[in-house]
């Protein structure tokens, strides 16, 4: 038979206590760490590209504007009624105005793009189309009618109804969001002309 010994080694390890941690040196140390890291983010946001948005070099007559459009409540109304507002555009009746924005088309609309085996959607594309124009109180043509449109593709998976559902809706917003600032840059370009 034999026996079995069992040895036990002892490892000391030392704990670190906060007093280790946080010598003399450490409120000097974290404050050049934190320099040092807000100074590499700059540069790195610099290098990308990355600008603050100045504001919005409109047409002067859109310091007082009446919106027109069927929904002001829809994902889009509401992305340029803010976007217009950082610009610096207030928002009044049509007895105070001074420019019209007409939002005559705001459209979301579905397609199925691909059909599966099982006789169920496998992809589809969801098309934001709006069109708008600008004028002044009495009807004159500041901006002409213009179409603009982005689309997206979506897959389907059947095992994750939920999550495509929420994708659809975050697609839906970004389709808004995007249109509304394409809308705006078009009424830039008449701005930068005044």
């Amino acid at each position: 038979m034999h026996s079995r010994s069992s040895q036990f080694v002892t490892v000391n390890i030392p704990i670190v206590t906060p007093d280790l941690i946080r010598g003399p040196h450490y409120t000097r140390v974290k404050a050049l760490v934190r320099a040092v890291t807000i100074v590499g983010l700059c540069v790195m946001l610099s290098a990308c590209g990355f600008q603050l948005r100045e504001k919005a070099e409109l047409p002067p007559e859109m310091q007082q504007t009446q919106l027109v459009i069927s929904d002001e409540y829809s994902q889009l109304g509401r992305r340029v009624r803010v976007q217009l507002e950082q610009a610096g555009v207030k928002f009044v009746g049509q007895d105070r105005a001074t420019a019209v924005l007409e939002i005559p088309k705001n459209e979301v609309l579905t397609e199925v793009l691909s059909i599966g085996d099982n006789a169920r959607v496998r992809e589809y594309r969801i098309t934001h189309t709006v069109q708008f124009r600008l004028t002044d109180p009495q009807g004159k043509e500041l901006v002409p009618l213009q179409t603009i449109r982005q689309s997206r593709e979506i897959s389907f998976d059947e095992q994750q109804i939920l999550a495509v559902s929420r994708e659809q809706e975050y697609v839906k917003e970004d389709l808004a969001n995007t249109l509304a600032r394409l809308l705006i840059s078009r009424l830039e370009i008449v701005g930068s002309q005044s």
